[in-house]
C-alpha cells in the first residue's frame, strides 16, 4: 500500500461512510450567522441545523477558509506517523483555501524535509470534489504511487463538472460569489437559473420557468456533456436542502441512463450551501480513473 493519506477540505461535501470507506481525512471550514463567532463544518454545526437556521432565520451566513495554522496542524498529524500527503481543495477561483494549503505545506517541509506534501487546486466543489478524492482514493488503493496519483488527478480534474439549479441568485450575490451567473438575473416571476461549475468558474447556462422544469434542464444538460460512454465516469447527486427532489432527480437519471449510481446522494455542506442557498441540486460528474 502506498505510504501517503489523501486529505480535503471540507468543500468536497462526502458522506461520512464514504470518508470512512476510502480512508479521508477532512479539514473543515468555518461558518458564522453574526461574523463574530465561527464553527467548524460537521464539527461543530451539522448540515441540517445550518439550513434550518439559515432559511428559518433569513440570515445570510458566512464562510471563512482553513487557516494555515489548521492545514499545518492536520498535515502534522500524518507527518508524524510517516506518511506522505495527498490535499485536495475547493477550487481557487471560489476560496483561498489552496493557497492557504500549499503555504501550510511549505512550513512544515521545512520541518520534515524528508517527506512529501503535494497540494492539488480540485477546480472543482462539493459532490465533483467528493468524486475526484475518491479516484485518487481508488488510485491509492490500487498501489499507485503519491507521483502517480498526483499526475493523474492533475489531468483528471478537468474531465468533469457540476450541473445545478436554485430557486435565487440572493445568496450568490450577496456572498460574491456570482460572477459570470449575473447574466441570469431577472425579475420575471419563477425563473429558474441553471449554472455550470466548470474549471473552477461559475457559468451561467440557461433560465427557466418552474422547478420541475429546472430539474429536466438539469439532466438534458449532462445528457449533453456526457458525449462518451457513461460507463466512463462516476456520478452522483447532490442537494442542499431538498431530498425529496434530489431522490427523484436521481431516479430519473438512473431510468434515463439505465444504471445503478454507485454512491449515495451527497449533502451540500455548509462551504457551497452559504453561498447556493437550500434549494440548490444538481448532478456531479468526473471521469474514472481507469476509464
Amino acid at each position: 500500500m502506498p505510504n501517503f493519506i489523501i486529505l480535503s477540505d471540507s468543500s468536497c461535501d462526502l458522506p461520512e461512510n464514504l470518508k470512512q470507506e476510502y480512508n479521508i481525512d477532512v479539514v473543515p471550514f468555518y461558518i458564522s450567522f453574526d461574523k463574530e463567532n465561527y464553527l467548524r463544518e460537521n464539527i461543530d454545526i451539522n448540515i441540517n441545523d445550518f439550513y434550518n437556521k439559515m432559511t428559518s432565520e433569513k440570515i445570510i451566513p458566512k464562510t471563512s477558509l482553513p487557516s494555515m495554522e489548521d492545514y499545518c496542524n492536520y498535515f502534522k498529524k500524518h507527518l508524524d506517523n510517516g506518511l506522505d500527503i495527498l490535499c485536495f481543495t475547493l477550487c481557487s477561483e471560489l476560496s483561498g483555501s489552496y493557497q492557504s494549503a500549499v503555504n501550510a505545506a511549505n512550513i512544515m517541509l521545512e520541518e520534515y524535509p524528508d517527506r512529501k506534501i503535494l497540494v492539488i487546486d480540485s477546480k472543482k466543489a462539493t459532490v465533483a470534489q467528493g468524486l475526484l478524492v475518491i479516484e485518487a482514493s481508488k488510485m491509492q488503493k490500487a498501489g499507485f504511487s503519491l507521483e502517480e496519483t498526483y499526475e493523474k488527478m492533475e489531468k483528471l480534474k478537468h474531465e468533469g463538472i457540476i450541473v445545478f439549479t436554485i430557486d435565487t441568485l440572493e445568496y450568490l450575490q450577496k456572498g460574491g460569489r456570482i460572477g459570470k451567473a449575473s447574466a441570469l438575473a431577472g425579475s420575471l416571476l419563477n425563473i429558474k437559473p441553471i449554472l455550470l461549475l466548470n474549471e473552477g468558474v461559475l457559468e451561467p447556462h440557461s433560465k427557466v420557468r418552474g422547478r420541475k422544469k429546472s430539474l429536466s434542464e438539469v439532466l438534458k444538460i449532462f445528457d449533453e456533456y456526457i458525449k462518451e460512454d457513461i460507463n466512463k465516469y462516476q456520478i452522483a447527486i447532490a442537494h442542499a436542502y431538498c431530498k425529496d427532489e434530489a431522490i427523484e432527480l436521481e431516479k430519473n437519471l438512473k431510468e434515463k441512463y439505465n444504471i445503478n449510481l454507485s454512491y449515495p446522494i451527497f449533502d451540500i455542506g455548509v462551504t457551497v450551501g452559504a453561498h447556493t442557498g437550500a434549494t440548490a441540486i444538481g448532478v456531479g460528474f468526473i471521469k474514472k480513473f481507469d476509464a
